[in-house]
């Protein structure tokens, strides 16, 4: 049995959801997001108070089992990203090492010859608080993750100064050089 897919989801104060057979949306404080389908191997159902939200599958194969808690975890993230957002901290470590916000782009400037610009969707929010922070909002838990690992891979912190982008707490195991040894 799964242990996620069997625990229902309460739906919030000022959080909507919309369940059309296989289709599933949420729209709340935060933002409004397109509706997911779900597969044919779960089904949905609305308790009576609209306020809680069971995910339930319709026999034990190995499919139906995996998508169980999968489903249930998707519907959850939409829920709390609708009403919280979500957010994702990346910090710029280097000397000259900085970022900017140049209209609707991110521009780095991490060591290479040109400065590198990333297009900011429109359904996040990205500031820098500073020259050597970045942080991503949204109400998309995937997409804000997705665009802070695409912003991290322009420049991965290396592993002999710890030179590089990085997420917030990082921490990046540094080798000895060869002046070490």
């Amino acid at each position: 049995m799964s242990r996620v897919g069997n625990k229902p989801v309460t739906v919030p104060e000022g959080v909507k959801i919309s369940l059309d057979g296989q289709l599933f949306a949420a729209e709340g404080p935060k933002g409004k997001l397109p509706p997911i389908k779900v597969r044919p191997e779960v089904t949905l159902e609305l308790e009576e108070s609209g306020k809680i939200i069971l995910v339930k599958r319709k026999n034990d194969d190995r499919v139906s089992r995996a998508l169980h808690g999968l489903t249930r975890a998707l519907v959850n993230n939409m829920v709390l990203g609708v009403r919280d957002g979500y957010e994702k901290k990346l910090e710029v470590v280097g000397v000259g090492y900085v970022c900017s916000i140049q209209g609707k782009q991110l521009a780095l400037r991490v060591g290479f010859a040109n400065e590198i610009k990333k297009e900011i969707p429109d359904d996040l929010k990205v500031t820098c608080p500073d020259q050597t922070h970045i942080v991503v909002q949204g109400c998309d838990k995937q997409r804000v993750g997705q665009f802070a690992a695409e912003v991290r891979a322009v420049r991965k912190p290396e592993p002999y100064k710890g030179k590089g982008v990085r997420y917030d707490g990082e921490h990046v195991k540094l080798k000895p050089g060869k002046a070490s040894s």
